[in-house]
């Protein structure tokens, strides 16, 4: 989850560009000044935020910095942002899988490959642009890039993510996350056996050293942070596993990195495990058979469990596994059951 600072509201007569300004918290003291603006900015990239910095469009404590400049809790953080977002991404007749709806809310079954809200790269084809096209309404919190999306799952990740209707709806949502009272659970399949049929993974995470589009395991850096998962192993096969994974933090990459920690990796992770696809003919051991089963992480989110925003009464939100998992777990249970 991205660092959160404090927003101080500007003057109503603030002339354009539009300008915000950042109140650094304690958990972010110490973290670079162009990786805190790209948690709280996320409609901006990371080299245009650079951009700012180098123009002086960014001061710390009214003062000019550089990209690299560590903060300290309590500083101030203006950003006057010369180039907005893109405006809100045009609707898009692409078909839905509704899990659940009312007035107030939806959950949405993702299919793997579609990205969540519009970035570089992926401009038309997302979430944010269908959701314009079904729903009459949706939230603004989010910014105009990200109408109604409360939280977001990897583009190869399938399974149940929560839209909000309308403002109120969307913090309340929010602060269930915040507060980590919603109960997420997910279903991979994993390369390797777990030492354990079920365990706790309390490992930091933050961004990997050398490779930005990663995360890693980090116990001594600035932009780390404490991260926690439970997991228990449904099925164990000759040289893979399904588990059951619930994550009780919400760190970018979570659930990867943490499984990728303890020697099982996400089946056909291509980030951290090593591997883009399977084919039939690896599972059953005959390599003329080389048709692909699975061709992006076996990750699925499965569930959510939290309390309705405007109801107040439990609500558990479920998505069946995707068709390419269960492919791939008929072939396991058939030729490599133990």
């Amino acid at each position: 989850m991205p660092i959160r600072g404090l927003l101080v509201p500007m003057s109503e007569q603030e002339p354009s560009p539009p300008t915000v300004e950042l109140v650094v918290p304690d958990s972010a003291a110490d973290a670079r000044l162009d990786a805190f603006l790209a948690s709280q900015l996320p409609a901006y990239s990371r080299v245009h935020l650079r951009r700012l910095i180098n123009a002086a469009e960014v001061t710390v404590e009214g003062r000019r910095t550089k990209a690299a400049h560590r903060l300290r809790a309590g500083e101030r953080v203006r950003v006057v942002l010369s180039d907005p977002p893109r405006k809100a991404p045009q609707p898009e007749d692409i078909p839905l899988d509704v899990l659940y709806e009312d007035r107030w809310l939806a959950a949405i079954n993702k299919p793997a490959g579609m990205v969540v809200h519009p970035a570089k790269g992926h401009w038309s084809g997302t979430l944010a642009a269908a959701l314009q096209f079904h729903f009459d309404r949706l939230s603004g919190v989010g910014g105009p890039t990200r109408p109604g999306i409360v939280h977001r799952l990897d583009r190869d990740t399938s399974g149940v993510i929560l839209v909000a209707k309308d403002d109120r709806v969307h913090r309340l949502l929010a602060a269930q996350f915040e507060r980590r009272t919603i109960e997420k659970e997910y279903f991979a399949i994993v390369t390797g056996q777990p030492d354990r049929d079920r365990d706790r993974i309390d490992r930091p995470i933050g961004l990997h050293p050398y490779q930005r589009e990663k995360m890693a395991i980090r116990s001594h850096d600035s932009s780390s942070r404490q991260a926690s998962s439970f997991y228990e192993v449904r099925e164990r096969f000759d040289g893979f596993a399904a588990v059951r994974i619930a994550p009780k933090t919400g760190r970018t990459h979570q659930i990867r990195v943490h499984l990728q920690s303890i020697g099982c990796p996400v089946l056909c992770d291509r980030h951290y495990g090593g591997r883009a696809a399977i084919t039939r003919g690896e599972i059953r051991r005959q390599p003329e058979d080389a048709e692909v089963l699975l061709a992006r992480q076996a990750l699925h989110a499965r569930s959510l469990k939290l309390v309705h925003p405007e109801t107040g009464q439990p609500l558990e939100l479920a998505a069946p596994l995707a068709q390419d998992i269960e492919a791939v777990l008929a072939e396991l249970r058939a030729y490599r059951s133990l």
